[in-house]
C-alpha cells in the first residue's frame, strides 16, 4: 500500500487514559491527497464492569455503556481487527489533539492487552501527526483564505466545531467519533487548498530527527503550542537553553521574556512557577517549557515570520535576539532550571511504589519491557484461553503478571474458573468502593444526581443520566 494517512478520533468514558476506555473508535483512511481509500471505520467497544464511566463524559458523547455491551467487541477483538485491518505499512495516524488525547488511550488499550504499546506508531513506516498543531500555525503564520473564530468573550478559539462553523464545513454530530474524524478531514484539506506550503512543511517536520535538528541548530526559531497564550494565537519566539534530562527533547525559553529578571528567582521561587496550579488560580509567567521531539510539535525557523505576523504576534525579533544573548550571561540560572526538571523526571511515581492489580492499569510508563516479555505478549494473545493462567510465570516484568488475570476476565469472562471469577468479582469490588472515604460508586451516583437536578439539563442527557443509574445499579457489588 501506499503511504496514507488514516484519521482517527475516540470517545472514552472519562479523561483519565490510565483507568477509563474507549467507547467508541472511528477512522478514515485517505491517501496523502486526503482523498478516501475505502469505507469509514466505527466500532464500539464493551465497557467491562471495573470501570465506572464519568457521567459528564456521557453527557457530552451521549454513548451508554448499555450500547457497547449491546453493539461492540470487547478489546481483544478490536484490537485483532485494529492490527489486520488498519496497521498498514506507511501509515501517518493523526487527528485532532491525537497525541496529548487519543494516543494516550490507545497506548493505554495496548499496554493491558498485550500489545507493543508504542510500535504501530512507528514499525514499517508508521508515523503519527496532529492536526490541531498544525490550525495553531497556520493561524499564527499564514491565515489568508481562511475563517478563524472566536469564542464568546472574544478570545481567539481553534475548536474543530467552531472552526467547521465559520468554514460552512460539514460537522451536523459534534462529539461523534465519525463525524469529528470527517470534520477533522475537512479542516485538513481547507488548510491544505489554502497554505500548501506550510500544510506540507508541518508534514515533513513530523519526524523527531527533523524536529531535533531545528532545535538544536542553535537559533532562536518559532514554537506554536496549547501552553501558550491565545492572545499571541499560541506562537512565540524560542531558545534551546538544555536537553531534556532524558534526552528526548529540549528545554526552551519563551524570548518574550527578559532572562535577567528570572535570574534572580531562588530554587523555591522557580519550583513554585514550575507547579501546576489548579483552574481559578492566577499563574506567574514562566517562560521556559519542555518540548518534545517524539510529539510532533509545531516549530519553524525564524525565517517564516514575515512582517504581518510579527504585528499580529505582537513579536519583535530584535527583542528576541536580545534576550537569546541575555541567556548566555545566566548559565547558574540555566543549571539550577535543569536540575530541577531533572529532580522532578527521576522521581518515582506513586503507581511504581505500590505496584498492585488497582494501579497496575496506570503504570504504563513505569519502565520499558525487556526483549524477552516482549516476545510473550504475542504468546499470550495467541494462547489458548484456558491455559493463559499457565503463562503467569512467563514474564519478568511484575505488571504483566498482573495484568494477565485482568486481561482474561475483561476479554473472556465466559472461560473463567469459579476460583478466577469470584477473584474477578473481589477486585471489581475493590475498584468500584475503594476511593478514600467516599466509594467511587458512592461518588458516581451523587454526580448523576447533581446533573439530573440542574436545569439546563435537557431531556436527552435526563434519559442517558438514567441510563447510567441503572448501569451503576448492574454492577453494584453485592455487599453493598
Amino acid at each position: 500500500m501506499a503511504a496514507s494517512f488514516f484519521f482517527y478520533d475516540l470517545e472514552t468514558s472519562g479523561f483519565d487514559a490510565k483507568f477509563q476506555r474507549i467507547m467508541q473508535f472511528a477512522g478514515q483512511r485517505t491517501d496523502l491527497e486526503l482523498k478516501p481509500i475505502g469505507a469509514p471505520v466505527n466500532i464500539l467497544i464493551k465497557l467491562t464492569p471495573d470501570v465506572l464511566p464519568d457521567p459528564d463524559a456521557v453527557m457530552v458523547t451521549g454513548i451508554t455503556p448499555q450500547a457497547t455491551l449491546t453493539e461492540g467487541v470487547t478489546e481483544a477483538e478490536f484490537l485483532k481487527f485494529f492490527y489486520d485491518e488498519i496497521c498498514k505499512p506507511d501509515t501517518t495516524f493523526l487527528g485532532y489533539n491525537s497525541v496529548r488525547f487519543d494516543d494516550e488511550f490507545m497506548r493505554h488499550l495496548l499496554y493491558r492487552n498485550f500489545y507493543d504499546a508504542y510500535e504501530w506508531q512507528w514499525w514499517n513506516g508508521c508515523s503519527r501527526w496532529d492536526i490541531l498543531d498544525v490550525v495553531r500555525m497556520t493561524r499564527a503564520l499564514r491565515p489568508e483564505g481562511i475563517q478563524w473564530p472566536f469564542a464568546a468573550d472574544g478570545t481567539p478559539t481553534n475548536s474543530l466545531s467552531f472552526i467547521t462553523s465559520v468554514n460552512g464545513l460539514d460537522h451536523e454530530n459534534a462529539h461523534d467519533a465519525e463525524s469529528d474524524v470527517q470534520a477533522t478531514i475537512a479542516v485538513a484539506k481547507l488548510i491544505k487548498t489554502k497554505q500548501p506550503k506550510l500544510f506540507q512543511f508541518l508534514y515533513d517536520m513530523r519526524d523527531k530527527k527533523r524536529v531535533a535538528e531545528l532545535v538544536n541548530h542553535g537559533d532562536p526559531f518559532v514554537y506554536t503550542s496549547g501552553a501558550y497564550p491565545s492572545e499571541t494565537n499560541k506562537t512565540t519566539i524560542v531558545s534551546k537553553i538544555a536537553d531534556l534530562p532524558n534526552g528526548q527533547g529540549a528545554l526552551v525559553y519563551d524570548l518574550r521574556f527578559d532572562p535577567a529578571e528570572f535570574a534572580k528567582l531562588t530554587t523555591k521561587e522557580i519550583k513554585a512557577r514550575m507547579s501546576w496550579q489548579p483552574r481559578g488560580v492566577e499563574r506567574k509567567p514562566w517562560p521556559i517549557k519542555a518540548l518534545r521531539y517524539n510529539r510532533c510539535p509545531a516549530v519553524a525557523p525564524l525565517s517564516v515570520l514575515d512582517a504581518a505576523s510579527q504585528e499580529r504576534l505582537k513579536l519583535d525579533i530584535k527583542q528576541a535576539e536580545k534576550y537569546q544573548n541575555v541567556l548566555v550571561n545566566v548559565p547558574d540560572f540555566i543549571a539550577n532550571v535543569h536540575e530541577i526538571y531533572a529532580a522532578v523526571q527521576q522521581r518515582p511515581s506513586q503507581s511504581a511504589l505500590v505496584a498492585d492489580e488497582q494501579t497496575v492499569d496506570g503504570q504504563l510508563y513505569d519502565g520499558f519491557l525487556s526483549d524477552h516479555d516482549k516476545r510473550q505478549l504475542k504468546a499470550v494473545r495467541e494462547a489458548n484461553v484456558e491455559k493463559l493462567a499457565a503463562m503467569h510465570d512467563g514474564f519478568d516484568d511484575h505488571r504483566l503478571k498482573i495484568l494477565l488475570p485482568l486481561y482474561k476476565a475483561r476479554n473472556y469472562p465466559e472461560a473463567l474458573s469459579s476460583d478466577e471469577r469470584a477473584a474477578w468479582e473481589s477486585f471489581c469490588a475493590r475498584r468500584l468502593l475503594d476511593d478514600g472515604q467516599t466509594s467511587r460508586l458512592a461518588k458516581y451516583f451523587a454526580r448523576i444526581q447533581t446533573l439530573a437536578a440542574q436545569p439546563q439539563t435537557t431531556v436527552k442527557q435526563k434519559y442517558l443520566l438514567e441510563e447510567l443509574q441503572l448501569y451503576g445499579e448492574s454492577i453494584m457489588p453485592a455487599e453493598m
